[in-house]
């Protein structure tokens, strides 16, 4: 059913192939960019991606201004702060961040800050609190989960206080996302298989979510689509560029729908685990998805079932009976993480991310907190949360 009234809205220029990657000085020429600061990480530089970029820009006029190669898995708003003082030291201009999920919402921290000429990122944290257009910010991302690189959120750590700030605006998003298939091929397994799962939670929750409208289903349909069928290949045999694009494209049509619709409980749940327990976004989320797609059943059924088509195909969506589509959705995305389990050891419970037992009442206090809830189809408290928790633990 179409709703009666929706707003879609996501701009981000995506550049996508094989060397896509050497349009970035153009890009940024475009942008009237010659000072760009990259932001990545040291496994990025290890795995010799940065020299890549490096040779992206050999015989353009464009400079490189400042480059920190530092951010954490975790990212912190300390992180972002040390960053931003870099930038203004060496007079930058733009940003380029290359990476995942955790080097992208901080660079999206960095810009508010320089933007906003602040030093307390936290003043900025929640729903439509920044008001400025913000430095030209291009996305190279080396993983294909996030999608980040379409999205109008980033999420920060406050490790002093222990939770994840989220921080929604139209002006987060990039204004460029850069795909090449060569920037993934480095990925493990188990994080191939983390990232691509994080992008099947953001398309499933996308489709379910309050806010979810045509074109986000769109998306979501697609990224469900070619996660199914490119996910394990893209764990089983890293080094196949044409799995790795699918894999990118995914994220990015996943990032462009929940973007938009939103996600919900499991995000919920795992942005609270992430923050009190650490256990990194994709892991956490995977953990969380079957449950979710449970909890939600009794308030859109209709269209869990619906996403059987994408998730299994048409002859085994045409031969189940609609009133069993549904359970069979969650069926397939069991069987998937079961298949990554065996493969490279993703977990499938908490136990399993280490996650202590005695933490699962400070998770769930924290995630009926987390903003991802508001979108959820159906409402949840601590003690709803907090069985999620138990069932998911083992």
């Amino acid at each position: 059913m179409l709703p009666s009234y929706y707003e879609y809205y996501n701009p981000v220029k995506i550049v996508a192939g094989n060397k896509a990657l050497y349009n970035l000085p153009s890009e940024l020429n475009e942008l009237g960019s010659n000072r760009p600061m990259v932001i990545t990480d040291k496994g990025i530089v290890k795995a010799g991606l940065i020299k890549l970029v490096k040779k992206s820009f050999a015989g353009s006029k464009m400079t490189i201004g400042a480059m920190f190669d530092g951010v954490p898995p975790d990212s912190s708003k300390k992180i972002v702060n040390k960053i931003s003082k870099i930038y203004r030291k060496n007079k930058c201009d733009s940003i380029v961040a290359v990476g995942g999920g955790s080097v992208i919402d901080t660079a999206k921290g960095v810009n508010i800050l320089i933007t906003e000429d602040s030093d307390d990122l936290l003043k900025f944290a929640g729903a439509e609190m920044l008001k400025k257009p913000m430095k030209p910010l291009i996305i190279v991302p080396t993983t294909a989960g996030t999608g980040s690189e379409v999205t109008i959120a980033a999420i920060i750590s406050d490790l002093e206080k222990n939770i994840k700030m989220s921080f929604v605006s139209c002006h987060l998003l990039p204004k460029v996302a850069i795909l090449d298939p060569e920037m993934t091929l480095s990925l493990p397994p188990a994080i191939t298989a983390a990232t691509g799962m994080d992008a099947l939670s953001h398309a499933v929750e996308g489709y379910i979510g309050l806010q979810k409208n045509p074109i986000s289903d769109a998306y979501s349909f697609a990224a469900i689509e070619l996660i199914r069928k490119n996910l394990i290949r893209a764990v089983q045999d890293s080094n196949n560029p044409f799995v790795r694009f699918a894999m990118a494209n995914a994220a990015v049509m996943a990032g462009a729908s929940f973007s938009n619709s939103m996600v919900g409980m499991a995000h919920s749940l795992g942005h609270a685990t992430g923050g009190v327990c650490h256990v990194p976004h994709g892991i956490a989320v995977n953990i969380f998805l079957p449950f979710a797609l449970e909890y939600n059943l009794s308030k859109c059924e209709e269209d869990i079932a619906k996403l059987l088509l994408p998730m299994a195909g048409a002859e085994e969506y045409a031969r189940t009976r609609p009133t069993e589509r549904a359970m069979k959705t969650i069926a397939h995305i069991r069987e998937l993480q079961k298949a990554l389990n065996d493969l490279c050891g993703l977990p499938v419970t908490l136990k399993q991310a280490d996650v202590p037992r005695n933490e699962l009442e400070i998770i769930a206090e924290v995630a009926v907190n987390d903003p991802s809830i508001i979108m959820n189809p159906r409402e949840m408290d601590k003690n709803d949360a907090l069985e999620i928790l138990y069932h998911a633990f083992e």
